[in-house]
């Protein structure tokens, strides 16, 4: 048996300059780290000539053009996959469509298990290029480079989107101390709502097609704080860190009426008189899980919001990325 797994991630500045709408015309940067939450793939051969799927659906299918799982059936095609004898079955820690990159994740730990039984050896980078090629050029999916390569690299990554499609991706030269910190004073809370990526990112990507000037002048902005992100990350001034955060959430909340609600918009401002020093919405927007950065004052916000009956996920970073499990 074949398993796979990718972590999954949180955006620490710079989201939404990855989709090609903008980078394409002006070049994105962001800096994400992927976190010590997994998505999972098993594959392994069968008796029966058909291919079995099992997800929060299951496919028993003769043939790879009759598989519904849009993500499934072209990463079959791209590995070079169209008969049976086999089962994949995936499983995450988190569930779907709540803002941590799921997609990508699912993306690229499929490839990883698909290369491994087709016995390619594929560098990790190339994964991440081929789930790209699957999520964005395959299905047309208004998404954007991030979720793809940070769950294939791992770590605390910086990025460059150039408009030629190239993306150049180095490790963030955070010092030790700095990331233990980091890891400590970072809180995930889960909202409840989940939602479509695909869904949020549409009007952002409609926008930018058409050099709306708010929308661009928005990501221009959002591309500075993500520069501003990395270079504070770096320096260690992670209270500069969390106050660019919180910039980073008004500059998006103000992209779409999609990307907050009233609910959300309340547990933001008890976290913010609870002591976090800053926060945002992590993913696309519109629900999946809030993130804040205190220090002194963690047990009074973590207390706040578990009595507002969000659920805290506790996580520290992963380094490995996309990577077999066995094989």
């Amino acid at each position: 048996m074949i398993i796979a797994r990718s972590p999954l991630r949180i955006s620490l500045g710079g989201g939404g300059t990855d989709l090609p709408s903008y980078y394409e015309k002006f070049g994105g940067f962001l800096i994400s780290a992927a976190i010590d939450q997994y998505v999972y793939i098993t594959l392994h051969e069968t008796f029966v000539p058909d291919i079995i799927i099992k997800y929060s659906k299951l496919e028993r299918v003769s043939k790879v053009s009759e598989i519904e799982h849009p993500i499934v059936r072209e990463a079959l095609k791209l590995v070079g996959i169209y008969h049976g004898y086999w089962e994949m079955a995936s499983m995450a820690d988190i569930p779907a469509g709540t803002g941590l990159g799921s997609s990508g994740s699912f993306t690229t730990a499929l490839l990883k298990a698909l290369h491994a039984y087709r016995r390619n050896i594929v560098p990790n980078a190339e994964i991440a290029a081929q789930a790209c090629d699957i999520e964005i050029n395959r299905l047309r999916e208004p998404v954007g480079k991030q979720d793809q390569y940070i769950a294939a690299l791992g770590g605390i990554t910086c990025f460059n989107f150039h408009p030629d499609g190239r993306v150049e991706a180095w490790p963030a030269r955070v010092a030790q101390e700095t990331r233990y910190n980091l890891e400590d004073n970072l809180v995930l809370f889960f909202t409840g709502y989940s939602r479509s990526a695909g869904a949020i990112l549409k009007d952002q990507n409609e926008k930018s097609k058409q050099s709306d000037q708010s929308m661009l002048e928005n990501l221009h902005r959002t591309k500075e704080i993500g520069l501003a992100s990395a270079q504070a990350l770096e320096s260690g001034n992670l209270r500069e860190f969390a106050r660019l955060m919180d910039e980073h959430w008004q500059r998006k909340r103000a992209r779409s009426s999609g990307m907050s609600n009233d609910k959300i918009n309340e547990w933001y401002e008890l976290a913010k008189s609870n002591g976090a020093l800053g926060g945002k919405l992590i993913g696309a927007g519109g629900g999946g899980f809030l993130m804040f950065y205190a220090e002194e004052d963690k047990s009074k916000l973590r207390q706040a919001l578990g009595q507002a009956g969000l659920k805290e996920v506790r996580f520290r970073f992963d380094f490995e990325g996309t990577k077999l499990v066995s094989s």
